[in-house]
């Protein structure tokens, strides 16, 4: 160890504790045996290389014990870089990226080509287990343009789970970026929180879960200790109409109404950076962030 490594306080956990962690977890791996689980792992989760190890590990464990997990991903942060590098200034209007041609070739690139990959091939580590595919690949996206003035930005007009239910079949795990085409086979960029609710609702997932860079969904936004563990959809909708819920979790936070109202079983906003969180949260009893019920 040099002095610049990290020195661990946590003391390491004795059998017998071990024991009672695979114990609590029992009877939520009997619960959610066979079931899909759709993971939509954002741009601001995607840290390090050791970061997504450790995501890519906690999916391959879902498997293993019998859950059918779907990873969506968005890249934001990544195509932001890339168009800074290439000298092309982002512009946003009310928090969606205006999309040119060029910018969606960019997206395409960082989405398609980079974010996937890397997390395919961080998941394949541990075996052949996963597929990368996205919207446009067997047309499991179809998509409308969102409005002219954003020029390449579309809403999911329909997911055609036919490629994803036959991955699922073989026990593979499909990993899917989100660039959706019309029925004339022009791309459009598509925001990832709405596909990932849009997927879910249609592969009939029991769990819809965010991982994002919030601890969840909060009282009181300024106050990471307000953290809600457990609300009702109508509730939710309430912290958005009464402005609890602004600005960048309001996609997230409507994707979890209509996708709960649409026939999931529940969904979930966490912390991607902390380690083991989608773990956490699906094989405990707390939990680590919030999950909105019917």
């Amino acid at each position: 160890m040099t002095a610049a490594d990290p020195v661990s306080t946590a003391a390491p956990l004795t059998p017998q504790a071990k024991a009672a962690v695979l114990a609590e977890a029992l009877p939520y791996i009997r619960r959610f045996w066979g079931q899909v689980v759709v993971v939509k792992y954002g741009g601001n989760a995607i840290g390090d290389a050791e970061s997504l190890a450790a995501f890519a590990g906690d999916v391959v464990l879902m498997r293993s014990v019998g859950m059918r997990p779907v990873v969506v991903h968005g890249g934001g942060p990544q195509i932001g870089f890339l168009m800074e590098r290439l000298g092309k200034v982002p512009e946003f209007r009310d928090g969606l990226r205006v999309t040119d041609a060029e910018t969606l070739d960019i997206a395409r690139m960082v989405l398609v080509g980079q974010v996937n990959r890397d997390i395919v091939s961080a998941i394949n580590r541990h075996g052949p287990l996963a597929v990368g595919l996205s919207g446009e690949d067997a047309t499991l996206i179809t998509a409308t343009q969102r409005a002219p003035e954003l020029g390449f930005v579309g809403d999911v007009d329909q997911v055609d789970p036919g490629i994803l239910d036959r991955l699922l079949a073989e026990d593979l795990i499909p990993v899917v970026a989100t660039i959706g085409t019309d029925i004339a086979g022009q791309a459009y960029n598509i925001n990832a929180d709405t596909a990932a609710a849009a997927i879910a609702v249609a592969v009939k997932a029991e769990k819809l879960v965010y991982l994002t860079n919030v601890e969840g969904i909060r009282k009181n936004r300024d106050d990471p200790a307000s953290v809600i563990s457990t609300v009702s959809t109508s509730d939710l909708q309430a912290l958005i109409d009464d402005g609890t819920v602004s600005e960048g979790m309001i996609p997230k936070v409507r994707a979890c109404i209509e996708a709960v109202r649409n026939g999931v079983g529940h969904a979930h906003i966490l912390d991607g950076r902390t380690p083991h969180a989608l773990l956490l949260e699906v094989f405990t009893h707390e939990g680590v962030g919030t999950m909105v019920a019917p």
